[in-house]
C-alpha cells in the first residue's frame, strides 16, 4: 500500500480495519458525553438530595410531624428520621451510580487514547480526532 504525496496532504488508503477503528472511535467518544451528562445530572439531584437533608436538620422537631417524600409520582409522609434516613439511603446509592460512570469513562477514555495512537500514526495530519469543545 503506497502513500503518494500530493503537496503537503498524504493520499491514505482507508482499509476497512481502519474504517472499523473509526467508527468505534466516533462511537465511544459520543458514549463518553453522554455518561459525561449522565454523571452532570445525577451530581445535581444529588446537591438537590444534600440541600433537602440540611433543611431537613434545621427543622425543630415539634414543628413537623410527618414530612412528605417523592417516590415516583407519589409523596408519601414520614417522620422526620425516617425522611433523614431515606435521603441518606438516596445520597449513597447516587454516589455510587456517579463513581460507576466515572468508572465507565475512564475506561473508555484508555480505549480512545489508544485508538487516537493507532489513527495518528496511520493518518497523521489528514486526520482530527480532538473534540471540538474541550470537557
Amino acid at each position: 500500500m503506497a502513500a503518494t504525496v500530493k503537496g503537503a496532504i498524504e493520499d491514505v488508503n482507508v482499509t476497512f480495519e481502519d474504517q472499523q477503528k473509526i467508527n468505534k472511535f466516533a462511537r465511544n467518544t459520543s458514549r463518553v458525553t453522554e455518561l459525561k451528562n449522565e454523571i452532570k445530572t445525577k451530581k445535581k439531584t444529588l446537591q438537590n438530595l444534600q440541600d433537602a437533608s440540611d433543611d431537613l436538620m434545621m427543622l425543630d422537631d415539634d414543628d413537623v410531624e410527618l414530612i412528605p417524600y417523592q417516590i415516583g409520582d407519589t409523596f408519601i409522609s414520614h417522620s422526620q428520621e425516617e425522611t433523614q434516613e431515606m435521603l441518606e439511603t438516596a445520597k449513597e446509592t447516587l454516589e455510587q451510580e456517579v463513581k460507576s460512570l466515572e468508572d465507565r469513562v475512564s475506561s473508555i477514555q484508555q480505549v480512545l487514547g489508544e485508538l487516537k495512537v493507532q489513527l495518528y500514526a496511520k493518518f497523521g495530519n489528514n486526520i482530527n480526532l480532538d473534540a471540538d469543545d474541550p470537557e
